[in-house]
């Protein structure tokens, strides 16, 4: 990996994308990126994965505008860019990503196709594609259609106007603003939070939202097979019974609810 600072620890691999000047999606880095994303098809250790820019002022600033050129060499190029939006979408793994700087067309692709984003005062999104004569190709307007509505997805589409991160967050294109200096503080508890689940635990939940995205009646049958299946296992009474004992279903969740899980899971982990 050339493009690619990967780091890891404790279930969370880091990955800093480095591509100078500006980190575009050139065909080298979506190459990079698709082969790191692939390689954790079979990975059940690592729960989550962390994007973020070596660069001040860019995320990722966009596609590589060479490649938009109606080649053979582009047009595989752009496919291939496709393909690293539905990879990064397909992740067994949580994927998030911190943002820092500017997300603009590929780039604000890149950040949606993300489970979650954390967005700082110095970023900006938006898609402004039109301008060079093309529509979005990493499913952008898709997504804006989506998140946005209709009316909204339309105006930001023709204008192709920044968003600030209060704004992006608003219209769902991150999860949440984040300043800068609350920013690990923020992401520490979350992280030993995700960490502790299995892998399985968050494909599930990623199914049962995907699904219910499209059809919310396929998504209440796949979210009952889930618990149904999840009932009868063994783990799932040993917690349950350990959640009994340490005052489930007592007074004490009114104010101690987060002290029964740790004394549930300390009692498990014996």
């Amino acid at each position: 990996m050339n493009k690619l600072i990967i780091s890891q620890a404790a279930g969370v691999t880091s990955v800093i994308i480095k591509n100078p000047p500006v980190n575009i999606l050139t065909i080298d880095l979506i190459n990079e990126l698709n082969t790191f994303i692939l390689s954790l098809k079979d990975d059940r250790e690592t729960k989550a994965v962390i994007f973020k820019s070596f660069h001040e002022s860019f995320f990722i600033a966009h596609l590589d505008l060479n490649v938009i050129n109606g080649t053979v060499g582009g047009q595989a190029a752009s496919i291939e860019f496709n393909h690293l939006i539905a990879n990064i979408k397909a992740m067994k793994q949580l994927s998030i990503a911190l943002v820092d700087g500017v997300a603009r067309g590929g780039g604000n692709e890149f950040v949606m196709a993300c489970d979650l984003a954390y967005a700082t005062e110095n970023s900006a999104f938006a898609q402004p594609e039109l301008y060079i004569n093309i529509p979005t190709g990493g499913q952008g307007a898709v997504q804006f259609a989506r998140r946005l509505g209709k009316g909204k997805a339309l105006q930001a589409l023709l204008t192709g106007a920044d968003f600030t991160p209060q704004q992006a967050e608003t219209l769902n294109i991150i999860t949440q603003f984040v300043p800068k200096v609350d920013l690990d503080a923020f992401l520490t508890p979350l992280l030993s939070i995700i960490v502790g689940w299995e892998i399985r635990d968050i494909v599930m939940y990623k199914e049962i939202i995907a699904a219910s995205i499209k059809d919310e009646a396929v998504g209440t049958e796949l979210e009952l097979r889930y618990f149904l299946e999840r009932a009868k296992e063994e783990k799932t009474q040993a917690i349950i019974a350990a959640f009994l004992k340490h005052g489930g279903q007592t007074e004490r969740e009114a104010k101690d609810m987060q002290g029964i899980f740790m004394d549930t899971a300390t009692e498990l982990s014996q």
